[in-house]
């Protein structure tokens, strides 16, 4: 598949500008990413070190009411069942500690005793006895003094000794931090500060400090986590430990409805092994849920199994960039678009229909039709220069035109095979044409007979070409040419005859006339039959020509003339090939010098037409079948009555003189009525 230069330079420069825009847009998508994952970190920074003062804050005050109920328990400021001060103590905790919800006791009896702070301005006092009986007094603020407003019984399936604060601080003897989400009154995820208390020096119960974590999604909500981004804080298999909620508070579960909860649980979860929370360090990873991509941040925080998972969608700082390239590929498309019209409108202004041109150009030399080359100036220097060599190259070709057949030049560009030694044997029609009397003629003139000769040749030349004829050589005032060959011709026989009329017309018209005034005459022999075409010659000059015996007579028949005194004499397999396109006059039997048969040879009148053989060809015809029946005096008679229409007639003339030869001396038996040339 070949491509045209317009449709090859416009692909190129398209190929350019498309190159050009996916670099352009993978780099700036490179730097998107990079810019995406930059503030994602920086973001996730923010919101780690903010966390980190929240829950450090947290876990102070826990700290902190949990040294002052541990050292009033430890120094008997107060006995743990004195309801009373234990009832003081716990609510002066609550109120002095903002961020913790319980305060809470337990004996390893089962018992259990714990003040609860709902809101800012209630707080419940509960106390649970070994058989599950419930009893709960409310009190509320009223102006700045706290008063019981209800106290009432429950029955309740809270058991204290089966809650992992209580039990893992009391087998451990340690302080503990752990999760919870049972509750005396009710379900509410929290984080639990427990540790086992000892009076006089035997463990009495333990006690915990317990904050619940809607406060920590309440303190996540606050947070500004770009546009449309959120903070989670999760355990390592997923569960939720905080989610963004600007409505939480004591009274209210925490909730698990915000829409990128479900992107951090995946990305913790997927994570794997690849996360490991005790080495201290944030994990980058991203996620596409729904068809969207976030990028999420894992860091541990100080509180163990727990993690901050900060979720940003990459939309909230690719979208403008996103936007940004699809506003650059708009405008390169309409780019590609424009630069594609005016690389083919230049492509074709200045370089492809000036290459037409030259092609075409090259097309008429290929052809060989040189006349018809033309220079085309172009405002491309290297156009320019390719039209010139051409047109250099024509007038080269032209003038080596002059040299060689046209036709031969054009089958060896169409070929491209060039010229090599050999042949193939054709049948084909042969001419030689010749100036009568020239050896005269050129002896009285000397070097003034190249004018004539230069006429005399441009007359010939010109017919035989346009009959389809392929001019051979110039050898002295002779002409050689054929027909058939280097391409085939069906019509050579007609072609070549045709061609020999209208030399014998054109040298008549042309006025042509020797150094005594008197017109110039030409005599021509033609001659038809299977002959050697080819290049023959040898490896360092070559002619392309024909050879063989079929040549070889039509060189002889062009001598003929001179006894007959005709102009065109044409051989017996010419007469078969041409048939009725012709119309000629046998003139006799011939055994042409060199060889022993006879053939019939005949003088061509003219084409055929609507007239056709003049009267007296019928005349000639009898006498020369009565003098080869050896009825000399009826041939005598016949060519006599040739003479009476056609005055001078050589033929019949010298048809008569053979006549009379042949009554005073007749042949031998043997005689057959052909004549023999005794000379070439």
């Amino acid at each position: 598949m070949h491509l045209g230069i317009r449709t090859a330079i416009s692909a190129l420069v398209l190929t350019s500008i498309v190159v050009s825009a996916v670099g352009v847009h993978l780099l700036w998508w490179r730097t998107a990413h990079q810019v995406s994952q930059t503030l994602a970190n920086t973001i996730n920074d923010q919101i780690v070190s903010a966390v980190s003062d929240e829950l450090q804050s947290v876990t102070s005050e826990a700290r902190s009411s949990m040294m002052a109920v541990r050292t009033l328990l430890a120094e008997k400021v107060f006995d743990p069942r004195d309801a009373r001060k234990r009832e003081i103590v716990f609510r002066s905790q609550l109120l002095s500690q903002p961020t913790i919800s319980w305060v809470a006791f337990g004996w390893p009896d089962g018992s259990f005793f714990a003040g609860h702070k709902l809101g800012d301005n209630v707080i419940e006092m509960l106390e649970i006895t070994p058989d599950r009986n419930l009893r709960i007094n409310r009190y509320e603020f009223v102006g700045n003094d706290l008063r019981l407003k209800a106290s009432w019984f429950e029955d309740t399936d809270y058991s204290v000794t089966g809650q992992e604060w209580f039990r893992v601080a009391k087998e451990t003897n340690d302080e503990h931090w752990s999760t919870l989400t049972t509750h005396p009154r009710g379900e509410r995820l929290a984080a639990a500060f427990s540790a086992p208390i000892e009076i006089d020096q035997k463990p009495a119960g333990v006690v915990a400090i317990i904050i619940e974590l809607t406060r920590v999604s309440n303190f996540l909500s606050q947070l500004t986590v770009g546009k449309s981004a959120g903070a989670f804080i999760l355990e390592r298999d997923g569960k939720v430990v905080a989610s963004p909620d600007p409505d939480a508070s004591e009274l209210v579960a925490l909730k698990t409805d915000h829409p990128l909860f479900p992107v951090a649980v995946d990305a913790i979860r997927n994570a794997g092994s690849a996360y490991e929370p005790g080495e201290g360090q944030p994990f980058n990873t991203t996620v596409t849920r729904d068809g969207k991509a976030y990028q999420a941040v894992i860091t541990p925080i100080s509180f163990p199994g727990w993690s901050l998972v900060t979720v940003v969608p990459e939309s909230e700082f690719l979208g403008p960039v996103q936007m940004t390239i699809r506003n650059l590929l708009i405008g390169l498309a309409v780019l590609i678009v424009f630069a594609g019209l005016l690389s083919a409108w230049l492509a074709q202004r200045l370089i492809a229909a000036p290459l037409i041109k030259v092609v075409n150009e090259i097309r008429h030399v290929e052809r060989f039709d040189l006349d018809k080359v033309q220079r085309h100036p172009s405002r491309l220097a290297e156009i320019g220069n390719l039209s010139g060599a051409i047109g250099d190259m024509a007038q080269g070709l032209a003038a080596f035109g002059k040299y060689i057949p046209a036709d031969l030049v054009k089958r060896l560009i169409s070929d491209g095979n060039g010229a090599r030694l050999g042949g193939a044997v054709r049948p084909m029609s042969v001419m030689f044409i010749d100036l009568a009397g020239f050896t005269g003629i050129s002896e009285r003139l000397g070097d003034r007979i190249i004018p004539l000769l230069s006429r005399y040749f441009g007359c010939v030349s010109a017919q035989i070409q346009s009959q389809n004829g392929t001019i051979d050589k110039f050898i002295g005032d002779a002409v050689m040419a054929f027909w058939g060959a280097p391409s085939p011709n069906p019509d050579h026989a007609v072609d070549c005859c045709r061609a020999a009329l209208a030399c014998r017309r054109a040298v008549a018209e042309a006025g042509l006339v020797d150094d005594h005034g008197q017109p110039v005459r030409i005599r021509i022999g033609i001659n038809s039959g299977d002959m050697l075409v080819g290049n023959i010659g040898s490896e360092v000059r070559l002619n392309y020509t024909v050879i063989g015996d079929a040549v070889n007579i039509a060189s002889r028949l062009e001598s003929t003339n001179k006894v007959y005194g005709s102009t065109i004499i044409i051989g017996p397999e010419t007469r078969r090939l041409a048939g009725k396109s012709i119309v000629v006059r046998e003139l006799d039997r011939l055994a042409v010098y060199g060889r022993a048969g006879g053939l019939q040879i005949y003088e061509l009148l003219d084409m055929a037409g609507d007239i056709g053989a003049p009267a007296w060809v019928a005349s000639y015809e009898a006498g020369l079948a009565a003098w080869r029946a050896r009825d000399f005096s009826a041939a005598i008679g016949a060519f006599e009555k040739v003479l009476e229409i056609r005055e001078h007639d050589a033929a019949s003339t010298t048809m008569i003189e053979r006549c009379r030869q042949q009554l005073e001396n007749p042949a031998g038996e043997d005689w057959d009525g052909t004549t023999v040339a005794r000379t070439k």
